[in-house]
């Protein structure tokens, strides 16, 4: 996070929403809106983010306004939070810093007919299995191993190619956002470097902020949504983090070396060369977006083979198959992609690439790229806190279409950098603390949980009131930690 304040204008809207008008600054071509309240307010302007949110609203073919939802916090070009639309038929570009270095970075909720009272007296003994049985931390491999046509398939085919293998079940494939495929990916396009990065990273966490928790459902806030979903006061459920790994990040890599001199080509003049980018219908853009694809396919099937490995773990603590423990996916919504989508612009209906960097999908009851068990109350929304407070699941809202291009928030959002994070921390133990408050959790290292200690992060349950209240996404239910596995 950059030390530097923000100092211009935030006007505010609403209870909920702050304007930096395009006057600010010369070349901004749309206002920027920013959902916060103003408790996430005083954190906001201590960094460099709501420059960033400015930044965004001078790049060509911008719709309606640069965006970021209220877990809002500094990153590369893009804030994290941040949601930008453009439209290919006005020279909109497509930005790799607007989806993120872990492309299709995503979350996935799993429930169980399990509840805490049969779980309590095996938690430490699950914990430690799921410890064992998912790899973690910064370049680990896997039990999962595709190279050459294999990997190639697993990217153009997405999560339908595990279906083929057994890794995978229909019912998980239509609980995962866009079926878990997007089309139109070519592998080819994607590295040998990024190719060979990958190869033995499907079904593997990672490190940083990515995470497997075991959680137990601890208050109900709309009960038809929630009984749709399957979820229950007091079922423990599993949540998954995690993205495209090494892949993604090579793939990210190589698209930004090829971006340096193309706004340039292009006439294009950017107040941040973090913000490279290219009109979307040109050669460059056309082959970094079926290069991110692919990465995006990748990444669900990671999700996919991380949800495989914890059932397999939950089936041998408690004796009984998976199928038996009733651990079937709510769904799984990815937060780090630019998506091409048909959006209503100045009531005019138009096809926009919808860039949400750390910022969630969440389409409205009826939309018809939501489930058919989800239609009636709206795509399931996750949105994680951190390891000692709390995770949320949503159902998307009318308002997120009308307001955000069909987007709410993907977290709790950080406030304090993992350096900062670490000074902090000094001589604690976090592990111990997250124990005295019922979180059993292992991490690779000491440093790795005192990167991602709860202080480090805004109190999940305040931004979730922002979106509910903004009629971006709508409370469900609210799940409490109790195991937790990182990097």
């Amino acid at each position: 996070m950059s030390k530097d304040a923000y100092h211009g204008p935030l006007e505010q809207i609403d209870s909920c929403c702050w304007r930096i008008p395009k006057s600010y600054r010369p070349g901004m071509r749309v206002d920027g809106l920013i959902y916060a309240n103003r408790q996430i307010l005083k954190h906001l302007v201590q960094d460099q983010a709501p420059e960033q949110v400015a930044n965004v609203a001078h790049l060509p073919g911008i719709q309606l306004a640069s965006l970021a939802m209220p877990d809002i916090h500094w990153g590369y070009g893009f804030c994290i939070g941040g949601v930008a639309a453009t439209d290919p038929e006005e020279g909109g570009v497509i930005s790799p810093g607007g989806v993120g270095y872990d492309i299709n970075c995503g979350v996935r909720l799993v429930r169980s007919n399990l509840f805490y009272r049969e779980v309590k007296h095996h938690l430490r003994q699950l914990v430690e299995e799921l410890f064992r049985a998912v790899p973690t931390g910064v370049g680990k491999s896997g039990k999962y191993r595709f190279e050459g046509k294999e990997l190639d398939r697993l990217m153009g085919e997405g999560v339908g190619y595990l279906v083929g293998r057994g890794l995978a079940t229909v019912n998980d494939l239509a609980m995962t956002e866009a079926e878990g495929k997007l089309d139109g990916a070519d592998p080819s396009l994607v590295s040998d470097e990024a190719k060979r990065r990958g190869a033995d990273q499907c079904g593997t966490l990672g490190s940083g902020n990515h995470f497997l928790e075991v959680q137990v459902v601890d208050h109900i806030f709309d009960e038809e949504a929630a009984q749709v979903m399957g979820l229950e006061k007091d079922m423990v459920c599993v949540m998954i983090h995690s993205g495209s790994r090494g892949l993604g990040y090579q793939v990210c890599d190589d698209a930004l070396a090829a971006f340096r001199k193309v706004p340039e080509k292009y006439g294009i003049a950017l107040p941040d060369r973090q913000l490279a980018c290219a009109p979307a219908l040109s050669p460059e853009g056309q082959r970094y977006i079926a290069a991110m694809r692919a990465a995006a396919n990748f990444a669900w099937c990671n999700r996919q083979l991380l949800m495989m490995q914890a059932r397999e773990v939950f089936a041998r603590v408690f004796g009984r198959s998976w199928q038996e423990l009733q651990m079937n996916l709510i769904y799984d919504v990815c937060h780090n992609i630019a998506k091409l989508e048909e959006h209503s612009v100045h009531e005019r209906r138009k096809k926009v690439w919808v860039h949400r960097k750390g910022a969630t999908r969440a389409f409205p009851a009826g939309h018809p790229e939501v489930p058919d068990l989800y239609r009636g109350i709206g795509q399931p929304v996750i949105i994680p806190g951190d390891m000692g407070r709390a995770s949320w699941v949503l159902v998307g809202q009318p308002g997120s279409m009308e307001k955000t291009f069909g987007t709410t928030c993907h977290g709790a959002g950080r406030v304090m950098s993992r350096t900062a994070a670490i000074r902090a921390t000094g001589s604690r133990r976090i592990d111990k603390e997250l124990e005295s408050q019922g979180v059993i959790a292992r991490a690779q290292s000491r440093k790795g949980l005192a990167e991602e200690q709860p202080m480090a992060y805004k109190n999940v349950d305040e931004v979730v009131s922002v979106v509910d209240e903004a009629n971006l996404s709508k409370k469900v239910a609210r799940m409490r930690p109790i195991g937790v596995i990182k990097g």
